[in-house]
């Protein structure tokens, strides 16, 4: 590994609530969410920053957001945090926009761009980059020069393979793409969302999504379904000659009692 290589983890869909004794589905997600850093930290650490891919919390409560600032400031690196479906932005901007915990649009890193992009649609599990999402896609990408490309968003812009979950994906992912497609410097995207590992190549460009740091959902279910796979990460390292290493990490011996009665969440 080259010393001037980019090391980041990537937490999602933590879903924490104001009362830290809170369960979702038989997963106290407050504690699943600290045992997934804490296994971060002892095997993945130090990093150069961290991504917060959306859902952060569940309860849109502020005192939840500003418990997870305090947990994501412990870190002791750069956070760049982005809305998930379960989010409410402006909470996020008025708690998670201090310190080393941030909601910036882009981050330069060495040759590295990483750029976040908001995919929340008001009143909608599903998601859809607005126009001015796209405008700055495209300024953001023009603008890189000679960088590398890591995009980031909540919601994932492709089929995945469950029929529930991809009636929530970001509704108008031709646009998106064909914003992409005018960028070869965009090495991957990277998301969350789907509660669950994806690892995918569209012309060249790598397609990421991620376990959650609570529940996980069945891969190629048709309908809502749980799977008995532990809470994870992803962990990436971003090379200076554009070549991405990266992997899923879960929790070891780990045990929960999922709740299975329920239809959804």
């Amino acid at each position: 590994m080259t010393a001037d290589a980019l090391r980041i983890v990537q937490f999602t869909d933590m879903h924490l609530y104001a009362d830290t004794r809170r369960d979702l589905l038989g997963v106290p997600t407050e504690q699943s969410f600290i045992d997934t850093m804490q296994q971060a930290r002892r095997d993945h650490w130090p990093v150069d920053l961290v991504l917060a891919t959306g859902d952060l919390v569940h309860d849109l409560e502020a005192v939840t957001y500003q418990r997870l600032h305090a947990h994501l400031a412990a870190l002791g690196a750069p956070v760049y945090c982005l809305p998930g479906n379960h989010d409410d932005p402006a909470l996020m901007r008025t708690h998670l926009c201090s310190g080393s915990v941030q909601m910036s649009k882009s981050v330069d890193h060495g040759v590295w761009r990483i750029v976040l992009l908001d995919s929340k649609l008001p009143g909608s599990e599903g998601g859809h980059l607005a126009a001015g999402e796209l405008t700055q896609l495209e300024d953001l990408l023009s603008s890189a020069a000679d960088r590398h490309v890591l995009v980031c968003l909540h919601h994932n812009p492709v089929p995945i393979g469950s029929p529930w979950l991809d009636t929530m994906m970001v509704d108008n992912a031709a646009e998106f793409f064909a914003v992409l497609d005018r960028h070869p410097q965009v090495r991957a995207v990277l998301w969350g969302h789907v509660h669950q590992e994806y690892d995918q190549i569209r012309r060249g460009v790598r397609l990421l999504a991620s376990p959650s740091t609570c529940i996980q959902f069945q891969p190629q279910s048709a309908g809502f379904a749980l799977d008995e796979a532990p809470p994870g990460y992803r962990w990436l390292v971003l090379h200076a000659n554009g070549v991405i290493e990266t992997g899923v990490a879960r929790l070891a011996n780990y045990t929960a009692t999922l709740d299975r009665r329920s239809g959804g969440y």
